[in-house]
């Protein structure tokens, strides 16, 4: 089998296996009734070169959405990679938090190396009048 044939099984299985924890997963609504509104603005980019950094903004849909907030790594070359920011987003949004920051490297490899991608993020909330 190919190396590319074999890229796109991976990451196949890795999409699957991301769907599938989301399935599992408890939805937001449950676990944050108040929550009406979230948004989590990433950039991610090799350290502090902001040159070759991916930014983007992911509407939530709070009603649906499940638990999890885990973003693929976008470097090409990345083997098992990505950033899972659920732990962080989630304790802030108990809080009450209205801005969640912080920032993570990947957890996956390029090569025999660690991959050299860092995710910034800031989760925006809004939650329901008391």
């Amino acid at each position: 089998m190919s190396r590319g044939r074999q890229q796109a099984i991976d990451a196949k299985n890795r999409m699957l296996d991301r769907w599938s924890r989301e399935d599992a997963a408890p939805r937001l609504a449950d676990l944050v009734p108040s929550l009406v509104r979230l948004t989590l603005q990433i950039e991610e980019g090799h350290g502090a070169n902001s040159i070759d950094s991916a930014r983007y903004v992911r509407h939530i849909v709070v009603a649906s959405a499940p638990a999890v907030f885990t973003v693929p790594c976008t470097e090409p070359n990345c083997e098992d990679g990505g950033h899972d920011v659920t732990r962080e987003v989630l304790r802030g949004l108990g809080r009450g938090e209205t801005e969640i920051r912080g920032e993570t490297a990947c957890r996956g490899r390029r090569g025999t190396e660690p991959c050299p991608r860092i995710l910034r993020y800031t989760a925006r909330a809004e939650y329901a009048a008391k």
